[in-house]
């Protein structure tokens, strides 16, 4: 019968001695006089099971003892417990078929290959074993954020990817547009959209008018940025996970971010032990122990003013040097985890260096934002309880150059049954850099989009 190998890994015993047909590709290849070895991977599972073929069952023997790394085979055969070997079964071939063969060039040969030149074969890093890990701990964290959000009645918005509004106010968008760059230069009047229109960078603005209606929401999908920024946190397409919650405040945001931080992390040990453990061992020593803390942590919480007196008294530590009410910088906030040995929350931050959506505290001169710091990376998440008053929301607005105008439905969302609500966001991408160890954003993209590099 035709089976996946993760069901065979998954209880083997109850495959012992029985026929089976597995499918997959060929990651090595070891013939020797009279058998052979193959290292099969079906893409069901990390782990590759051994197919053990010998001369006196296969009349092709010569034939697939010269199959390539990346051939495509279908082999039928015995499962033949050996708990005495290093994997707890292989599988006696009776028969190796070649489904689709692989030229001696094949990239990916059996051997340890550099991640820049795996980038640049971006279409066959998913054979490999880092890779292979990699997208199949994106793929369970994709699936547990809707679980997490699922399972408490949140309604999921398709935010749209073509937008007129800047929800950050940076201006560093792509522009979309079908006119040529001399028509655009004169205006978008006749443009496609009759205005100008660009890629979005967040879905925030839009997820507050559904929260406002179904009261908590999230979405979930690729956000765009034209930042020239070629670092190893900077991506040109990523994916946001942004929920907005009505008649919350700070403090329930922060709860609702510690919660989903954990359960993604729990689920990843339930459902990724083997690739954890992979992670653990070969990308960061002490990845598993680090997530461990996570989860046993309760998250400290601090302002901004309690985080810069922290740093100041330790100035002599850092590059970059603390200044009151200034922007932590990355080796900050990794003090500041390693400070109070996990993660924190900093939280009521100076009204100049955040967004004007941002509800307005009491002082006037903070607002009521937070940004969550993890041990071994520092900023995860960011988000903050949103400006709910009408006329503190006009006043950010004109003191940050905000058009009114653009954003006049926004405006309105304050007039008609407007209340207290707030959200945050976490890029994905940064999330899995995190879990993993992997230290490129470019590594955890499968296909990235950085400046110069559009390929595949």
């Amino acid at each position: 019968m035709d089976i996946e190998i993760k069901k065979i890994l998954l209880d083997f015993k109850a495959y012992a001695d029985k026929e089976v047909i597995v499918k997959g590709w060929v990651r090595n290849n070891r013939a020797q006089k009279e058998f052979g070895f193959i290292d099969l991977n079906d893409g069901t599972a990390f782990e590759s099971v051994q197919v053990v073929y010998e001369d006196k069952e296969l009349e092709n023997f010569k034939d697939v003892a010269k199959y390539n790394s990346g051939s495509a085979v279908s082999v039928k055969g015995r499962v033949v417990l050996t708990p005495k070997m290093k994997q707890a079964f292989e599988i006696k071939a009776d028969q190796v078929i070649l489904e689709g063969s692989s030229l001696e060039d094949y990239a990916i040969q059996p051997k340890r290959h550099t991640r820049e030149f795996l980038r640049e074969n971006a279409h066959f890093r998913p054979r490999t074993n880092l890779f292979n890990a990699v997208f199949r701990v994106r793929s369970v964290i994709s699936y547990a954020v809707h679980k997490f959000f699922q399972e408490r009645n949140f309604i999921y918005l398709h935010s749209p990817i073509i937008t007129a509004s800047d929800a950050e106010g940076a201006g560093e968008m792509f522009q979309v547009t079908t006119l040529g760059q001399t028509k655009v230069e004169e205006g978008h009047k006749n443009d496609f959209f009759g205005k100008k229109s660009n890629l979005s960078v967040s879905g925030q603005l839009q997820a507050e008018a559904f929260a406002l209606a179904f009261k908590n929401v999230y979405t979930f999908g690729p956000t765009f940025r034209a930042e020239k920024s070629n670092t190893p946190r900077h991506a040109s397409e990523f994916w946001m996970i942004e929920p907005e919650i009505a008649f919350a405040d700070l403090n329930d945001d922060m709860q609702l971010a510690e919660d989903m931080v954990k359960y993604i992390i729990k689920d990843l040990f339930e459902q990724c032990p083997s690739e954890l453990a992979f992670f653990n061992k070969f990308v960061e020593k002490g990845l598993i122990d680090k997530l461990k803390n996570v989860l046993d942590s309760s998250f400290k919480r601090i302002t901004h003013k309690e985080a810069t007196d922290i740093l100041l008294k330790n100035n002599d530590q850092f590059v970059i040097k603390a200044v009151e009410g200034e922007d932590l910088a990355t080796e900050h906030e990794k003090f500041l985890t390693k400070h109070f040995n996990g993660p924190v929350f900093v939280t009521d931050w100076p009204k100049g260096i955040k967004a004007f959506y941002m509800r307005m505290n009491d002082d006037l001169e903070t607002v009521a934002a937070m940004d969550l710091l993890v041990p071994g990376a520092g900023e995860l998440i960011g988000g903050s309880q949103r400006e709910e008053r009408l006329d503190m929301l006009e006043k950010r607005m004109e003191e940050m150059h905000v058009d009114g105008e653009e954003l006049w439905w926004y405006k309105e969302l304050r007039k008609y049954g407007g209340n207290k609500h707030a959200g945050y966001g976490l890029g994905l991408d940064r999330m899995i850099m995190y879990v993993t160890g992997v230290d490129n954003i470019r590594d955890v993209i499968p296909f990235p989009r950085t400046p110069k590099n559009c390929e595949f």
